[in-house]
């Protein structure tokens, strides 16, 4: 989910495009081998010759389908469509599978930039981007930003070049 090229103003370039850290999608994919194989133990164990079995294999399908549509495909299709792009102008954070939600900051109404990880972030090597501007949310905190000092350091230095007047982001 990247801000097409003809919703740039003339002049904006795309610096980076980005999507939450993969590390969101640990508990779907957990969710999904565990369900797989529930499923999978439940389907060998009911008896063939039982005269519910048909019943019992459709319960355990349906069932099955349920939880990965709530615990698997949900969540991939929440982390797939939020998208963050910063350009030489603005910062964009988009989200929605079904009802789509933009939020755009102008580089020029940023006043702080900070950033926060845990140990295992740091690891990770993601974490927590907090962008304070000049407007009406104030503050806006996005966790699971991969790659978070690069973030930091580009949005930090168009910030820098917009006080300047340096909009072009060189």
């Amino acid at each position: 989910m990247t801000l097409p090229d003809h919703h740039l103003t003339q002049g904006e370039r795309r610096i980076r495009a980005f999507h939450p850290h993969w590390k969101r999608l640990i508990g779907p994919a957990v969710a999904l081998v565990l369900i797989a194989a529930a499923s999978g133990a439940a389907l060998w164990f009911i008896p063939p010759d039982w005269q519910f079995a048909l019943y019992a294999r459709a319960a355990v399908a349906v069932l099955a389908l349920i939880l990965l549509t709530i615990w698997s495909f949900t969540p991939y299709l929440r982390w797939k469509n939020t998208g963050y792009v910063l350009t030489t102008h603005r910062f964009t954070i988009s989200r929605g599978v079904l009802n789509k939600s933009t939020d755009e900051i102008p580089i020029a109404k940023v006043n702080t930039v900070s950033s926060d990880q845990t140990l295992v972030e740091r690891m990770l090597g993601c974490g927590t981007l907090t962008v304070e501007s000049a407007s009406d949310r104030g503050e806006i905190v996005l966790r699971d930003i991969p790659h978070i000092q690069d973030v930091r350091h580009d949005l930090f230095r168009l910030v820098e070049d917009a006080s300047d007047g340096e909009i072009d982001g060189r």
